[in-house]
């Protein structure tokens, strides 16, 4: 798809890494089963899923489970959420026999991958309240407020409360803390969306952009993302090792645990889907072995001050419009004329977007925020350099007068 190319800025694409490359060729000869077992892989694994619980400042009693990315990892955690609220045994008496509906609630600018999870789980999309945000796309907390209430009133059971660090639109962030005192005054599940952002908890210049996230049951994040892992490789922490175990254990008569011997120690397929699991351990063991946390929170706050470069460079252009707050490494932004209107301007940005693509100049995607259908620029490549940036704005500027030309002379 060219997303390790450092004009690739479309969607949310990892960028790669050699050594991340290495260690699945290695993987692929070694040709381990991380369901479990008393091997060193597991044992690998198990050191990578106490790192991340380290960064993200959870206990080292939490459990952890890698996964294929961050749709697996919210699955998981809302699978673990359901089982801790539903006040019945879910696993054996199944949803229905629950004593109230449950309800979770997320922003609305919430990833399609947690509507599926409940869908999945049988909840049903109706299960999941989306919260007003205010113009900078951040839940508003009075409003997840009244909607908890409200359900209580009605005798539907608040569950679990969404914070997200990173929203994939614009790259919102949630304000964990004050989300996490709601999970506490009404006793509710708090899980945190950090597949973009939760790695922010390593960046010097921009830890604090994820306070709170320590304060979660449960996170979601991906190392294919700012960890720059070669795809796949997701991750899901969970505060309660117990209950996190107790949700998805499973053996049969052939897979009896031992205390010595090649089947001991901690049998990873018990937490999570999967009982045939790749080694994604070791691609993300050797990337952090060789450069090291503190090089990989550099480049985070290098990918934040790259979007930041590309504001400004929105900002300084008279045909360019900002369409969202610039949180963190997602830029937002439409070319725009007030002669031409709002049909006019949503069809040329389009054709602005599939220009620059099938030039081969760069990927940028779109989106459409708070009504205004616009351009998406996500940096997240550590080989984006400035005049990549440069270039887009050129091309951008250059295609969109082009275009008014047209629609000026065939309205």
């Amino acid at each position: 798809m060219g997303n390790i190319h450092p004009q690739f800025w479309g969607w949310y694409m990892g960028s790669g890494n050699f050594t991340g490359a290495l260690g699945d060729f290695l993987t692929a000869i070694d040709g381990s089963n991380l369901g479990g077992g008393n091997t060193a892989a597991a044992m690998m694994d198990s050191q990578v899923i106490d790192w991340f619980k380290e960064k993200t400042g959870f206990p080292a009693t939490a459990g952890g489970s890698l996964t294929s990315g961050g749709s697996m990892a919210n699955m998981v955690a809302h699978t673990i959420a359901l089982n801790a609220k539903a006040e019945v045994n879910v696993r054996e008496e199944g949803i229905l026999a629950m004593p109230q509906p449950l309800r979770y609630y997320a922003s609305d600018q919430v990833h399609n991958c947690l509507k599926k999870a409940l869908e999945t789980l049988r909840l049903g999309a109706k299960s999941l309240t989306t919260v007003p945000t205010d113009n900078h796309q951040r839940m508003d907390i009075t409003a997840l407020e009244q909607a908890i209430t409200d359900d209580i009133s009605a005798g539907i059971k608040p569950a679990c409360a969404i914070g997200t660090v990173g929203t994939t639109n614009t790259g919102a962030v949630d304000d964990l803390n004050a989300i996490a005192q709601l999970c506490q005054k009404y006793e509710i599940w708090f899980h945190v969306d950090g597949c973009i952002g939760a790695f922010l908890r390593i960046a010097p210049k921009h830890r604090h952009l994820s306070d709170g996230i320590e304060l979660a049951d449960s996170i979601a994040l991906d190392p294919h993302k700012w960890l720059h892992t070669p795809f796949e490789a997701g991750c899901v922490l969970i505060r309660d090792a117990k209950r996190h175990f107790e949700t998805l254990k499973m053996h049969g008569e052939y897979l009896q645990m031992q205390t010595h011997g090649v089947i001991a120690g901690k049998f990873l397929a018990d937490y999570s889907f999967d009982l045939s699991r790749g080694f994604k351990a070791l691609k993300i063991w050797m990337s952090l072995k060789e450069n090291g946390v503190k090089k990989f929170g550099r480049l985070i706050d290098q990918n934040i001050a790259r979007a930041q470069y590309l504001k400004h460079l929105v900002h300084e252009s008279l045909k360019l419009q900002l369409v969202a707050p610039v949180a963190l490494n997602i830029v937002c932004f439409r070319y725009a004329n007030r002669k031409i209107d709002e049909a006019d301007l949503q069809a040329i940005n389009t054709e602005i977007m599939l220009r620059i693509q099938e030039s081969g100049l760069a990927v940028p995607s779109d989106t459409t925020v708070a009504g205004k259908h616009c351009l998406r620029v996500a940096i997240n490549n550590h080989r984006t350099i400035l005049p990549d940036l440069d270039l887009l704005i050129d091309s951008v500027v250059q295609h969109g007068e082009d275009l008014e030309n047209e629609v000026i002379d065939h309205p």
